[in-house]
């Protein structure tokens, strides 16, 4: 089997276990203009790899997104018998730290929730309303959604007579429901209500949150007006970091104080994580366990629980 062949089989394997897997494949087809798609992968030499890693105007990050794609790639041709060995090189590109996410206390949400301080952030905005708005930043908090969930939700995916929503078709080509509290399914019963009396469309495939026009909200808007409110409630990060906290952080507060809420009722956080992992949509547990570093002390027994059930142990 040539490597080009290899790829694509490659691209199907991680399409058919639920990855969408676009820019992966993207960035493994790109390859091809570096080394000979209709040579054996053995063919292949750890000089071609380097070539394709140090393209000139590649960022840091860009390049360790390629190193590592290639690094899948060859470790499932290995292990399918189509290559007897790996080309690439044992430096793995480092990219620079990452900011921590910022955990919003409950002060500060209260904030950036404050229905005068909304107002204030969007009296001025053409589509945006304070309304809408305010209602976005509760349900990315209170669901723990992504922006793009949250913005993508029509009225047929909100079913308030069960105080459920429906996630489609996100990341990994899953789809999931989502149980919500009786208080923020009381807010979009009214943000619904809402709707009606302005006039917007009601058909089951309009947007929950749309601009005043009815259209889908954008992302760039959204950013800009959460940036002004940010300012406006005096939410920042301490210290001398440029790092600000971001919109997305909100899906993080919401994880760790749930996680934090289980602690402190002494809950059994090992049983509760796998739940919590398919609440928010993640494929494992992986995507889950970042969330025990955020809070060292409060979640320190509940990192060391998860440690113990990654390992295969047994709750203590």
């Amino acid at each position: 089997m040539n490597l080009r062949e290899a790829i694509e089989r490659y691209v199907l394997w991680r399409q058919a276990h639920g990855a969408k897997f676009m820019s992966g494949a993207s960035l493994l087809r790109g390859f091809l203009h570096h080394a000979d798609g209709d040579a054996a992968c053995d063919a292949i030499i750890a000089d071609q790899v380097r070539a394709y890693l140090a393209d000139e105007g590649v960022s840091r990050r860009h390049c360790e997104n390629r190193y590592y794609a290639l690094a899948g790639f060859w470790r499932h041709a290995i292990s399918r018998g189509h290559a007897s060995r790996s080309p690439m090189p044992a430096d793995a590109p480092r990219s620079p730290v990452r900011a921590p996410p910022y955990i919003y206390s409950r002060d500060e949400l209260a904030r950036l929730f404050d229905p005068a301080t909304v107002e204030a952030s969007r009296r001025r905005a053409v589509q945006l309303d304070a309304v809408t708005f305010r209602t976005l930043l509760l349900l990315l908090y209170g669901a723990g959604l992504r922006f793009g969930e949250a913005t993508r939700l029509t009225l047929a995916d909100v079913d308030l007579a069960n105080a459920v929503l429906t996630i489609r078709a996100t990341k990994f080509y899953k789809s999931r429901l989502v149980p919500v509290g009786p208080q923020l399914a009381a807010l979009l019963g009214s943000h619904v209500t809402l709707r009606q009396r302005a006039g917007l469309v009601e058909g089951r495939d309009a947007f929950l949150l749309a601009n005043r026009d009815g259209t889908q909200l954008a992302s760039s808007t959204v950013l800009a007006a959460f940036d002004t409110l940010r300012r406006l409630a005096g939410v920042h990060r301490p210290g001398a970091g440029r790092t600000i906290p971001r919109l997305h952080d909100l899906r993080h507060s919401f994880a760790v104080h749930r996680l934090t809420s289980w602690y402190r009722q002494g809950a059994d956080v090992q049983r509760l994580l796998p739940v919590l992992s398919t609440y928010l949509g993640h494929a494992d547990l992986e995507g889950t366990k970042i969330y025990l570093s955020m809070t060292p002390e409060l979640l320190e027994e509940a990192s060391l629980r998860f440690a113990r059930y990654a390992a295969g142990g047994r709750h203590a």
